[in-house]
């Protein structure tokens, strides 16, 4: 392996964190703000792009391209230098699930959505992929631009709600809502599909366009997206409720605790 070897252990259901153990001058990858704790021995240092560049052009880029796939500029590495075995920890920023990706067995390329990535084995690279389908960027709700992972190590992105994994056979293809990608591999054939009919358009609830991913290959599915969870929080807190128009409604409120 050209990555190096990392093993981890995850803890939690909803609100989940990953232990990464390390060997002695084994390293480990992670977005800033993620570090949850760590055991003595550990090193960490914060290095310009994803800090597989030697070169100030190849960081240059490397920081560019994060910057593109709304990351941050910088990444953090934790390093062992110590002679034994020592662990770091990792937490995922809202609730749901952290999905670890075994690389090596995974075609060595994850396509994912562009703020998923957690943590990964020092060596992964981060960098972009672009759609190249015009309707696919404009209306497949990740744009133009999502997030590439690329190594032979393991790789942690994290997702809201419960992950449903699928397998899809070849020719197979599965309808998904376009904020509900977390991850695919690079043999699943991405494109969107308009929903079609007026009143399914206007009034179904769920915009004009389904994703599309065709097998083969493995697909994550996240439950609850994030941005759908801060639109309903941002409706709830700043809209009136249905029933707060009548007499009966006002009631309700004060039994509810809310008042006026």
């Amino acid at each position: 392996m050209q990555n190096h070897e990392i093993d981890y252990k995850l803890a939690g259901e909803e609100m989940q964190c990953v232990e990464i153990e390390l060997d002695p001058q084994e390293a480990v990858i992670a977005e800033p703000g993620s570090f949850m704790m760590m055991t003595d021995g550990i090193q960490m240092e914060t290095l310009f792009g994803d800090g597989n560049q030697s070169s100030f052009m190849g960081k240059l880029f490397s920081a560019g391209k994060r910057l593109l796939t709304g990351e941050n500029l910088f990444m953090t590495v934790y390093t062992n230098v110590s002679g034994q075995k020592r662990q770091v920890t990792f937490a995922a920023p809202y609730a749901g699930k952290i999905i670890p990706l075994d690389l090596s067995r995974l075609g060595g390329r994850i396509i994912c959505q562009k703020d998923s990535f957690l943590c990964a084995a020092k060596g992964v690279q981060i960098g972009i992929e672009f759609q190249k389908k015009l309707g696919t960027g404009l209306f497949g709700g990740e744009g133009f631009i999502m997030q590439k992972l690329e190594g032979d190590g393991m790789a942690f992105v994290h997702s809201g709600g419960h992950v449903i994994e699928r397998d899809l056979m070849p020719g197979e293809m599965l309808k998904v809502d376009t904020g509900c990608i977390v991850a695919f591999t690079s043999s699943v054939d991405y494109d969107i599909q308009f929903i079609g009919g007026v009143k399914n358009t206007l009034f179904g609830g769920e915009g004009m366009f389904y994703a599309t991913l065709r097998g083969p290959g493995r697909v994550w599915i996240q439950t609850l997206p994030i941005s759908r969870l801060a639109g309903r929080i941002l409706q709830y807190g700043t809209g009136r409720r249905k029933e707060e128009g009548s007499i009966l409604g006002g009631l309700g409120n004060i039994l509810d605790g809310d008042g006026f």
